[in-house]
């Protein structure tokens, strides 16, 4: 992962975070690797949009169901991107 992606990839995260999930919704809808997808579907996962968030699961080959908290999950991404 280049610097640059890593870098707004943890930025998206902490926005997420924060409760700015708008914000982090448009970093990660530029990008397209398994990553911005993973952190696309939390954030769906956030909003309510089930169906939604599930699309964006499959497309980086994760489930809906492995976290039971979207923090938990936000840090975990934070920890792979690190």
């Amino acid at each position: 992962m280049n610097t640059d992606l890593k870098n707004q990839l943890l930025n998206a995260v902490q926005l997420a975070k924060e409760g700015h999930w708008d914000a982090s919704h448009r970093i990660v809808q530029d990008y397209h690797d398994a990553t911005s997808c993973w952190i696309h579907a939390v954030l769906h996962k956030i909003e309510g949009d089930e169906s939604n968030s599930r699309y964006w699961y499959a497309r980086c080959n994760a489930s809906f169901e492995d976290y039971a908290e979207a923090s938990q999950e936000l840090d975990a991404i934070e920890d792979f991107i690190i």
